[in-house]
């Protein structure tokens, strides 16, 4: 594999540009590419601007941001990233639009260059498919905004070889990220953990165990999360958040996955969270003043939601594990970092023991119907 000097970044948008500045930042001469000029020019402006503004915020030194800017170049031909040792590719996220980027850039790099795509939610192994030495090709997801996450999800295709994996690492360590392993299945570890936080919600609001508002105080006040489940799922669009949940069930059909009628109801009357001003919430100028939907039933214990909810974060998170997708300590790295939650899964599990969540999952199960609170083997042999 070729060492770390010459790091190259296709797509100049905003995860693109905000991974060339890390990279700058890190010591790479860096070459961001992108076909169209006006994209590319707003991309170097918004690195420039963002070196800038940290330097201003004593993040690094002027010294440093001047150093770094010095250490970016622009092209729009994708033939020009030859010299580069690893290439992170930041697409929109299309299947057939990352493929032909990958069959092209396998052309134009050595056959020792890594190539590495920033996807969220489409296989690896399918981006590779057609690549020529496919063990080269691995994913490197960063979390939006790049310079202010500091989670890399390095993601092992079927064929992804050592090398390209400790290569990709190594560079994530480099721009001063925290980098943890993932194999290629659906969401990788922080979209497929994170699951719960928001479906076991809307399932105890369609089911009037609790209102909204009493759900994300529960999360926020007893639980220590920054945004409640609702709240969340407003500000990353009702609508968004239904499509990963379609995504997921549609990969495979894990009753657990499955979206909720809440949120179809709500996409079919155009209630789409913050930017249509309506949503979980209602909102006047952007700020939040009220949960549009009506107290639901309000007898449940905050204790009682949070232990709903959590039980279901460890249950995904032991299943995740069970079927290799990443080591224990690697989740809960992950899920602090990744979404700013106050714990992992299996240091809520270290808390509140493996007994508790088993029978909050039994007693659900009794309750709701089975398969939806399945336990995991691993995590019933725990108890």
């Amino acid at each position: 594999m070729p060492g770390l000097d010459r790091l190259g970044v296709v797509g100049a948008g905003t995860m693109g540009a905000g991974i060339a500045q890390l990279g700058c930042l890190g010591g790479f001469e860096v070459l961001l590419q992108d076909p169209d000029a006006r994209a590319l020019a707003a991309g170097a402006d918004r690195l420039r601007g963002g070196l800038t503004k940290g330097a201003k915020r004593g993040l690094w030194s002027e010294g440093e941001a001047v150093a770094a800017t010095e250490r970016l170049q622009t092209t729009n031909e994708l033939g020009d990233l030859a010299a580069c040792g690893l290439v992170i590719e930041a697409a929109p996220e299309s299947l057939q639009l990352k493929r032909r980027i990958f069959d092209d850039l396998a052309t134009a790099c050595g056959s020792d260059a890594v190539l590495a795509t920033n996807t969220s939610s489409l296989p690896v192994s399918a981006i590779a498919a057609s690549v020529d030495h496919p063990e080269r090709v691995c994913g490197m997801h960063f979390f939006n905004p790049p310079p202010l996450m500091l989670l890399v999800e390095i993601v092992a295709g079927e064929k992804t070889s050592s090398p390209a994996l400790d290569l990709a690492t190594a560079a994530a360590r480099r721009m001063r990220r925290e980098p943890v392993r993932a194999t290629d299945a659906p969401g990788f570890i922080v979209n497929r953990c994170n699951r719960p936080y928001t479906l076991e919600a809307l399932r105890m609001l369609g089911e009037e165990v609790a209102g909204v508002a009493q759900i994300d105080r529960a999360m926020r006040d007893v639980g220590g999360y920054r945004m409640g489940p609702f709240e969340l799922i407003d500000l990353i669009g009702v609508d968004v958040n239904l499509e990963v949940a379609r995504s997921f069930f549609s990969q495979r059909p894990e009753p657990r996955w499955q979206p909720h009628p809440i949120q179809e109801q709500m996409v079919a009357e155009g209630k789409l969270g913050r930017k249509t001003g309506a949503g979980f919430y209602a909102y006047v100028d952007g700020e939040q003043v009220s949960p549009a939907q009506g107290p639901a039933g309000e007898h449940a214990a905050p204790q009682s939601i949070l232990m709903r909810i959590v039980a279901q974060l460890v249950n995904e998170a032991s299943f995740a594990v069970e079927e290799g997708v990443a080591s224990p300590a690697d989740i809960d790295t992950a899920m602090r970092l990744g979404l700013n939650h106050p714990k992992g899964p299996f240091e809520w599990l270290a808390q509140v023991g493996a007994e508790r969540v088993v029978a909050t999952l039994d007693e659900l199960a009794g309750l709701l119907g089975g398969e939806r609170y399945r336990v995991a083997a691993t995590l019933r042999s725990q108890v």
